[in-house]
């Protein structure tokens, strides 16, 4: 079964869901700041996608710029970005889908089209 974790107030999360149910995938949702992704299941995802770490951070987000982790980030080790991410589902990129050994991070409808259709 595919998880698809989201904040259901994100204008990108409702896009993604509605084109996920549009194209009849079958999935799981996942309320990332009811819900947040713990340490062994970031890194899981990470290990999987292939990705470098900062891409998982939103950092696009109020939390991300009030931490000032655009400055922090190189200076942290993975482990400690890891555990970070794993405190606040806010911190997380949205919306993150996990499907087998796939992890989408972020609504690109052509990429998903790629991995989920």
């Amino acid at each position: 079964m595919i998880k698809f974790i989201c904040y259901p107030k994100c204008s990108t999360c409702k896009k993604a869901e509605k084109w996920l149910n549009e194209n009849g995938v079958n999935f799981t949702v996942r309320d990332i700041k009811e819900n947040n992704p713990s340490f062994d299941e970031l890194k899981e995802w990470y290990d999987m996608s292939g990705l470098e770490l900062k891409k998982f951070f939103n950092t696009s987000g109020m939390l991300y710029r009030s931490m000032g982790l655009k400055d922090k980030l190189n200076d942290m080790s993975e482990e400690e970005q890891l555990k970070l991410l794993s405190t606040d589902g806010m911190l997380v990129k949205r919306p993150l889908v996990i499907k087998d050994d796939k992890v989408l991070i972020g609504f690109k409808e052509k990429e998903w089209e790629n991995v989920l259709k």
